[in-house]
Formats: structure tokens, sequence, C-alpha cells
């Protein structure tokens, strides 16, 4: 009998031990790991739009975490009750893994602030929006900054094409759009939860279609010139990638840009999260 018991304790050990670290495993996967590298940024097809031209070679020397998946309502309304703010309208869709929609610029980088805040890093913005170092300097560095925050634009795009394992696909994650997106007559012409279509090469979800997603940057004319870790800091709108479900194919292509004053809500506007790797 005694025997017995030490045997169930030894397996009710295990099995608490493997719960923990499947737990530890699914936290960690909600964030994906892009390895430092350079690519082509804008349009390499060349049927994009004038603001995704010229082309040009950008070259990010650090690595970052990325959401596997648009933030969910789930997430958000977590957020909104934790600080007392008011939760966003969901259409009447359905909340918990339907990315969140009608939030801000603003509303996105308080999400970002209070994760930091919950898991005792830096903020990563000041009240004015300026991303900020590990000593609450402001910064145009991005990968000086520590806490949770919106991906630059070139992050953005670079997660999405798949990083240093891109296969040069149009979308994130495929040639066929159907495969990766929702978007305008495939999508119901509503949000779907999270992570039912194919992942990218990366392993991040819903980068094409769903909902469009804010970028840190604000927005501002290509130019030939190669860059490292760039991040417009000055400009009157705020950049917003990836395309949504009422948008028509050719939008969701990854080098597709679009932008909107900060303040800026609607039923096709969410956003994921990012932070440069420590």
């Amino acid at each position: 009998m005694r025997r017995n018991r030490i045997l169930l304790l030894v397996v009710l050990l295990a099995a608490s031990i493997l719960s923990v670290q499947c737990g530890k495993k699914e936290e960690v996967q909600e964030m994906i790991r892009v390895e430092s590298g350079s690519f082509i940024i804008g349009d390499t097809w060349g049927d994009g739009k004038d603001d995704e031209r010229p082309t040009h070679e950008v070259t990010i020397d650090y690595d970052f975490l990325i959401g596997m998946h648009e933030v969910t309502f789930e997430k958000y309304d977590a957020f909104c009750e934790a600080t007392g703010r008011n939760k966003p309208y969901d259409q009447d869709w359905g909340r918990d893994k339907r990315p969140v929609v009608n939030v801000s610029w603003w509303d996105a980088i308080a999400y970002c602030n209070w994760r930091s805040e919950e898991e005792n890093l830096p903020r990563a913005y000041d009240e004015q929006g300026n991303l900020l170092d590990k000593n609450g300097a402001i910064t145009l560095n991005p990968a000086e900054v520590v806490g949770y925050r919106l991906p630059t634009e070139a992050e953005w795009e670079y997660a999405a094409r798949g990083g240093s394992k891109s296969k040069g696909y149009k979308y994130s994650g495929s040639d066929n759009s159907d495969e990766v997106a929702w978007y305008a007559y495939k999508s119901g012409w509503k949000t779907e939860e999270v992570g039912k279509k194919t992942a990218n090469e990366l392993g991040i979800f819903d980068m094409s279609g769903n909902v469009l997603e804010w970028c840190s940057d604000y927005y501002a004319p290509y130019t030939s010139e190669s860059k490292t870790n760039p991040y417009t800091g000055e400009g009157s709108h705020r950049i917003l990638r990836g395309g949504s479900w009422m948008s028509a194919e050719a939008t969701v292509r990854v080098s597709n840009r679009d932008y909107q004053g900060a303040a800026y809500t609607l039923y096709i506007i969410g956003f994921r999260i990012a932070r440069t790797a420590q």
C-alpha cells in the first residue's frame, strides 16, 4: 500500500510539472521571435500602390518578438476591467477569440503600457506617444525599447514576409490569399476568430486580412536609401498594415500601406503587440 501511495504521488507530481511546463510553453508561444536580418521593403511584385515605392533595403539588426495573433477581445477586455476603461463595441459579432476592433492608436499603446506594467517592464510610450528606452528617455531606435509596444512598420512587414525564413509570398504565408487571409467576399463580412487560417513561415497568423493593425510609426513616403532600424517619429497619421475582412484582395498583400489619425476608430481596425528581444 505504501509503495502504491508513493507511486501515485510521483505520478501526480510529474503531471503537475508537465502542466506548469505546458503553461509556460503556451505563454511563450503567445509571441514569436523574429531574428534580425535584411529585406527589400515595398512593392517587390510591381503591381502595388505608388506609396509602396521606391522599394529599398531595410536592415533590422536586433531580434524582436511579435504577437502570434492579433490582440483579442478576451485580452483587451481584461485590460479594460483592470483599468476601468470602457470596452469597445464588438459589432455583435462576439468577443473572446475574435480580434479586438474599434480601438484607436492611443488605445493600443495604452494596452501595451499596461502589459508592460503587469510584467514589471518599463513603459514603451510616454503620454505624447513617444517611444521610451529602458531609462524613460525618448528614443527613435526601437532596439532601445524594452516594454511592449506596437511593431514598427518595417518590423511588421519583415515579420509578415516570414523574416529570415521568407519564401517571398505576396500574402503573409502564401501566394494564395484564401489560405491565409479573411478579406472581402471571403470573410462573411465580419472578423473571424484568430488563428483559423494558415500561419506564415514564422508561425504568425492573420497578418493578411481579418483586421488592419496599428504600427508605432507615423506615415511617411518611402525613399530609395537603405535604412537600418527605421522608425518615423514625426507626422500626422499613424501607419496601419495588413488589410481587413472588408479589404479587396490586392490590399491584403504584405507590402500594402494604410494610415489614419491616432484617435481614429473603426470596426476594421485592431492591433498586435511586439517587443524588442532582450
